[in-house]
């Protein structure tokens, strides 16, 4: 037997899961994130379950909003540090990619998101303190490229790419 159709404005199982939330603001903007690579796994952060975010528990890249006058990389380091309170050494950030998103359907313009690939030790990793997002937990690429689990769909993209960069022709 089928639920009855409920109004989604009054309906309590709704209003209380915030991937079904079709009413609270979003604000994007352009964004940095980090594919963060140790010893051939990724490490992912499973983010809040909340209104008013993009992908509500879903798991994704670290990372998030740069500020006004902030560098990507700037950006990228303040993400870091304030989500895991770590500074990667400088020489470990690597530009990936950058995809570009037309919001003009919004009325607004277009923005970006920036990967970037930083690999870390597993001892580094494990000294590591969640301070945003529910959870952080280590991923094998299979776990990633078979759907296993709920990804953000521009960081699956962009983990489907690295995991298959080599294969990409020129």
């Amino acid at each position: 037997m089928t639920k009855p159709t409920t109004d989604r404005a009054t309906d309590p199982e709704v209003a209380a899961d915030p991937r079904l939330d079709l009413t609270t603001p979003l604000t994007p903007g352009d964004a940095v994130a980090c594919i963060l690579v140790v010893d051939g796994q990724y490490l992912l952060q499973m983010r809040d379950m909340k209104h008013g975010i993009f992908f509500p528990g879903c798991w994704g890249c670290f990372g998030g909003g740069v500020d006004q006058g902030e560098t990507e990389r700037d950006a990228l380091l303040r993400e870091l540090d304030e989500e895991l309170g770590w500074t990667p050494p400088p020489e470990s950030i690597r530009l990936f990619s950058r995809f570009d998103f037309d919001l003009g359907f919004a009325g607004l313009g277009a923005i970006w998101r920036i990967f970037y690939e930083v690999e870390a030790r597993r001892e580094v990793v494990s000294g590591l303190r969640l301070r945003e997002g529910a959870a952080m937990r280590l991923f094998s690429s299979e776990a990633i490229l078979t759907g296993g689990i709920p990804l953000t769909p521009y960081d699956a993209f962009a983990l489907w790419l690295h995991i298959n960069r080599r294969r990409l022709l020129c």
